[in-house]
């Protein structure tokens, strides 16, 4: 009976400490780490519905892709895709802003500048969590003389000279006031950090309490906390075989991993806020595609090139490119016959071999586990290449390795060492 009394408060331990895991960063232990949570996790209050199809996920991506190539053209505004999509970011981390700290869940966009949060009295907010800086003894609007000011997107002034500024994002626009208040991401207290306080949003496609902005430009959180975090930060992105969807953000240069392939980190003028590299080559099997130099070519006078994302799903190739890396890889799968399903265009039913993919970037090759792909349906045998071709009315050719791709690895963004780095990384 004391053996079992003693069984079932380990368990109960146990099982408490799990439940308590969706509110506790450090995952590794590590001072700056913060958990990452996929959307549909159970930790997670935005889980999206199990009738989500492929295809409205590669319309997801394709108003991604729209979305980030915009970004060439620094006199608009992002460019909505015209369709009412959800296009939120998938990952999500715990950040906690004002004194005393209010939590909130923000999306990790590594392809976004700016943060910003709905707050209280927001006309159009979607969340029931709004961040109330009048309950922050640390909060305070910045004025319109502020440096920051000119680095917000489309800032405007008000007429009590507040700065506030306008955006939109995938089909949403918003409008905010730019605000400093105290940010603590798991150990860390950041002070004064710059970021849109959102009065005003329209459309579907905002992540509901806000947006860590990874990317490089001026109101980033690489670049706030440069002196704290030396513009050095790594993730690792669960996928949906992970028990609790759980992976992790580590900024800053410590604990990061000293064995890892890099590749040259590049930067774009065109795209100044997105991590560049320079991919060379595709191999299926053992043979390296051929693929136009042009279609992989960066050109800082166009903004076109290969980056990294963390707000596509799956891997975006120009045309030219994807279409001679699923024909080789349709060879390569013997006795079988190509079929389509929900967007994807090379599928096949039953057991198949399939082959390796590898891209091949300057100094380093990374060959996809058959987790980062293939997609599989939920129901029947069937798998699908889980890559398609970036839609042709942008403003300029990007190829974009997204997050199915990235899944348990870790990717490292050296920006001091003008480096990014891969390892491989179970993300738990």
């Amino acid at each position: 009976m004391r053996t079992q009394l003693i069984f079932l408060l380990i368990s109960f331990l146990v099982l408490k400490s799990e439940s308590l895991n969706c509110y506790e960063n450090n995952p590794r232990g590590h001072p700056s780490d913060l958990r990452v949570f996929h959307i549909s996790s159970p930790c997670s209050p935005f889980k999206k519905p199990n009738t989500v199809s492929w295809e409205s996920t590669l319309l997801q991506d394709k108003a991604r892709l729209q979305y980030l190539s915009s970004l060439a053209v620094k006199s608009s505004v992002p460019i909505a895709s015209g369709r009412a999509i959800v296009q939120s970011p998938t990952y999500i981390v715990r950040a906690n802003i004002g004194t005393p700290a209010q939590p909130m869940l923000v999306a990790l966009d590594t392809s976004n500048d700016a943060a910003w949060v709905p707050c209280s009295g927001c006309v159009g907010c979607a969340s029931s969590v709004l961040f109330d800086p009048s309950k922050s003894n640390s909060s305070r609007t910045l004025q319109c003389e502020a440096p920051q000011c000119k680095q917000a997107p489309n800032p405007t002034c008000t007429v009590g000279k507040s700065c506030g500024f306008n955006m939109t994002y995938g089909g949403s626009a918003i409008t905010a006031s730019l605000t400093q208040d105290t940010l603590t991401l798991a150990n860390d207290v950041i002070p004064n950090y710059t970021f849109g306080c959102i009065n005003q949003a329209t459309g579907t496609s905002l992540p509901a309490q806000g947006l860590m902005g990874l990317g490089r430009g001026p109101l980033s959180l690489i670049s706030q906390t440069q002196n704290l975090y030396m513009s050095t930060f790594s993730y690792c992105l669960p996928n949906s075989k992970s028990s609790n969807f759980s992976g992790s953000l580590r900024l800053g240069p410590k604990f990061q991993p000293l064995r890892i392939k890099t590749t040259p980190l590049l930067k774009n003028p065109r795209r100044s806020s997105l991590y560049y590299v320079n991919l060379v080559g595709i191999r299926v099997g053992n043979k390296i595609v051929d693929i136009p130099t042009s279609a992989l070519a960066f050109d800082p006078a166009t903004g076109a090139g290969t980056i990294f994302d963390s707000g596509t799903v799956f891997t975006r190739l120009v045309e030219p490119a994807y279409l001679a890396v699923r024909d080789e890889f349709r060879r390569r799968v013997k006795n079988a016959n190509a079929t389509s399903l929900g967007g994807f265009d090379t599928c096949y039913s039953g057991s198949v071999v399939f082959p390796p993919v590898t891209f091949m970037f300057a100094g380093m090759n990374v060959t996809l586990p058959p987790d980062n792909l293939l997609i599989h349906s939920s129901s029947g045998n069937t798998s699908c290449l889980a890559m398609a071709a970036a839609p042709n009315n942008v403003n300029s050719v990007l190829n974009v390795i997204a997050s199915m791709q990235q899944q348990n690895h870790r990717v490292l963004i050296d920006v001091p060492n003008s480096r990014l780095g891969i390892s491989r990384e179970t993300c738990t």
